[in-house]
Formats: structure tokens, C-alpha cells, sequence
């Protein structure tokens, strides 16, 4: 399932520890577990590069 459609339903935590660590090759745990929750799923243990730009856009602010 697309990024789109899952960051919505993801726990609040887990989304903290994305933001927190841009880019980490892997995604402990806890955190893969609650994207799996959610209906997401990992490539290699981490996300690819445009779900990481993903989050980063979604993480901006909007002036």
C-alpha cells in the first residue's frame, strides 16, 4: 500500500521516530510493527527514498 494511504493510520509515536530519523537504513521494531498496523509495509528493513520525502514533506510547515 502507498505511503499515502497508510501515514494516516499510523500511531503518533511511530511517526515521531520517522521524523526524528530521516533516512535510518533500518526501522526498529516497535515502529515496523506499528507500520504494519497501519498497512504499510518495509523494503529492506526501512522505507524507500520517495516515503522518506514523503514524510518530509508532510512534516513541513506551511507558512
Amino acid at each position: 500500500m502507498e505511503i499515502h494511504r497508510w501515514w494516516l493510520e499510523l500511531e503518533l509515536p511511530a511517526k515521531q521516530w520517522f521524523r526524528e530519523n530521516n533516512g535510518a537504513a533500518e526501522v526498529p521494531g516497535p515502529v515496523a510493527e506499528a507500520v504494519a498496523a497501519a498497512g504499510g509495509n518495509l523494503s529492506d528493513g526501512t522505507l524507500t527514498l520517495r516515503e522518506w520525502d514523503f514524510i518530509v514533506t508532510q512534516s513541513e510547515f506551511v507558512d
